[in-house]
């Protein structure tokens, strides 16, 4: 799996909780990137819920560490 998929994966994961997200992709390395999601605060708990295992299996099964920061769109 590419950096690239797992950015990918990861912004449907985080898109499906939340349409209204605005996702920001910082590519770090080919094994590293950062999210940065805005969203409403009531939609930010499901964000991170959604998004925590997926990340923890791209981490552990793929050697990708694909970072979700979330943040409150004022």
């Amino acid at each position: 799996m590419s950096i690239d998929d797992a950015i990918k994966q990861m912004t449907d994961i985080i898109e499906a909780a939340c349409a209204s997200a605005d996702v920001k992709v910082a590519k770090i390395s080919d094994e590293e990137a950062r999210l940065s999601v805005y969203a409403p605060a009531a939609d930010m708990q499901a964000i991170k819920d959604a998004a925590f295992m997926p990340a923890m299996d791209l981490l552990n099964n793929y050697g990708m560490d694909v970072q979700v920061f979330v943040y409150e769109r004022v």
